[in-house]
């Protein structure tokens, strides 16, 4: 089945799919990557070996601070440590990091090291309330209460209590600018939800204005933050090319374009520069299986058709394109020529797990498919446990950490990927946080058309309540459902290298579904891309 197949004549489009084709708004970045240079070979070279003497510089002063002994020895090694991790260069020392952590709540947590909360009750106030007069010492509180799990009463105090001192202190006239700032941005986000790539670069420029700063440490960040970039740029030059010719194969005009949202989307969930394959592969499958088959089945076909596009997918042959209808045709064909793409090219690095990738498109397909009935029924389940059940495969969460996984290569077993098709604690825990958080963005747009009741809608019904109601009921389960995640990670049953990266997954969900929906209406997103893919740091 040739993926090069010459374009297909156009359909004449009833009156509802031409309203679907106007639907989205456009690509804000067209084919810019294509031509887009962010420096020459001679200034990248000339960064790389700048970057390589500075990282053994900074190799030496972590190695110099794991010998550093009393106190300030202990508070040395684990400011370097946070350090690192919010510079966003720690990929390059995780055996040192891993030797230095010996103490402190959030960073030994983030690692899967698990610490009694009972540590806080010390530092109780007269009035019962863990708090401190200083700013930072406030906002660390406040990051390391946020990895809690299940019963942990007192982080769930913390959390309540320096909530509310937090939003006052913003209010304060007199707090220096910096501080605000970081006051607004733990408020905003807690810093184990933050995306790795936004917060170094966010953290570059916060810690250039601190004075204890390490100026070679800052340096060598802004070295790699640059070289980092040079390589995402590269992948989606590659990706444009790829997208730009199948949409001049198959008419996408009914789908949302976001090729570059969808890049920075995989970008959070593996950014290290080492996983460039991983990326590019990734982009593509979750736009093929995700993004663009969830508006095929969303918006595109009509009942019958998605029926007869999900056996179509089933038999996964060219004769089997011969009973779709035409104007779907070329998708399907591409859909099938560029997962056995994928394949092949997984099998040539000797991935085992490579036949996987086909699995997971058929998946997503079934599960959009089951999603058409519930929404042709007008079901709306009895409560939001009942939807949780029925809708955590149509949000292809865990069909993309599978995904991940494969991509890996030699760090994921077999057992792994098995392990994750199960909805494990913390797979389960990423999808819950998907599903509500794309239903509460979305829930009004998507309601105006003919869609499946959303778990606002059956939060409201199982309730009796508002939307605004509902919609903090909702925020509730997905707290519990971060606290699930962190429990996995405190677990360990799997390496830490697999649970990073469906934390890292969560990360990017909460990200895009904050306070809208990014990825649809991704207008306020571009000077995020614009400084992750477009503007060196300096």
């Amino acid at each position: 089945m040739a993926c090069c197949s010459p374009a297909a004549p156009a359909i004449p489009l009833a009156a509802a799919e031409q309203d679907c084709r106007r639907r989205y708004a456009p690509s804000v970045w067209g084919d810019f990557f294509i031509t887009y240079q962010p420096c020459t070979l001679e200034e990248l070279h000339s960064m790389q070996e700048k970057a390589r003497a500075m990282k053994k510089e900074v190799r030496r002063t972590l190695l110099a601070a794991a010998d550093a002994s009393g106190d300030d020895g202990l508070v040395r090694k684990l400011e370097l440590v946070d350090a690192l991790q919010r510079l966003g260069v720690d990929y390059h020392y995780e055996e040192e990091i891993d030797a230095l952590l010996r103490a402190v709540f959030y960073l030994l947590r983030k690692h899967g090291c698990a610490v009694s909360s009972d540590v806080f009750v010390k530092f109780r106030d007269e009035q019962g309330n863990i708090s401190s007069d200083d700013v930072n010492t406030l906002i660390t509180l406040y990051d390391a209460a946020h990895m809690r799990v299940h019963g942990e009463d007192i982080l769930d105090s913390i959390i309540t209590f320096n909530k509310s001192r937090l939003q006052s202190l913003i209010m304060e006239t007199d707090l220096e600018p910096a501080l605000r700032e970081e006051v607004r941005v733990t408020l905003e986000t807690t810093r184990f939800r933050r995306v790795e790539r936004v917060e170094a670069r966010r953290f570059i420029s916060a810690y250039e204005k601190k004075a204890a700063r390490d100026d070679t440490l800052l340096e060598f960040a802004k070295l790699d933050y640059n070289i980092v970039q040079v390589v995402y740029c590269n992948e989606l030059k590659e990706l444009t090319v790829w997208w730009k010719d199948l949409r001049s194969r198959v008419d996408l005009t009914f789908s949302r374009d976001r090729l570059v949202e969808m890049h920075f989307w995989m970008m959070g969930i593996v950014y290290e520069p080492l996983y460039s394959y991983a990326r590019i592969t990734l982009t593509k499958q979750v736009l093929l299986f995700v993004a663009l088959l969830d508006d095929i089945y969303d918006n595109y076909s009509s009942t019958e058709e998605s029926d007869i596009f999900t056996t179509a997918l089933e038999r996964w042959d060219e004769k089997a394109a011969e009973q779709i209808p035409e104007y779907l045709r070329p998708f399907y064909r591409n859909v099938v020529c560029n997962t056995d793409m994928v394949v092949q090219e997984l099998k040539l690095q000797n991935n085992k797990h490579a036949e996987v990738v086909r699995e997971m498109a058929l998946h997503v397909a079934k599960s959009y498919r089951a999603e058409v009935t519930w929404r042709d029924e007008h079901y709306i389940p009895a409560d939001v446990d009942e939807h949780l059940q029925i809708s955590l495969g149509s949000i292809a969460a865990m069909q993309t950490v599978v995904l991940t996984f494969v991509s890996l290569g030699d760090v994921t077993t077999r057992e792994a990927i098995d392990w994750a098709l199960t909805y494990p604690k913390i797979v389960r825990g990423l999808t819950v946080i998907a599903r509500i958080m794309n239903d509460i963005m979305s829930h009004e747009r998507e309601q105006a058309s003919d869609h499946m009741a959303s778990t606002v809608q059956t939060c409201m019904k199982q309730y009796g309540v508002t939307v605004e109601e509902a919609i903090e009921k909702l925020k509730v389960i997905l707290e519990k459902a971060w606290m699930d995640m962190v429990q996995e990670c405190l677990d360990q049953k799997y390496p830490m290298a697999l649970l990073e990266k469906v934390v890292s997954f969560a990360q990017s969900i909460d990200f895009f579904y904050k306070s809208e929906d990014l990825y649809t209406l991704p207008c306020n997103l571009k000077d995020t891309l614009t400084s992750i893919y477009a503007k060196f740091v300096v």
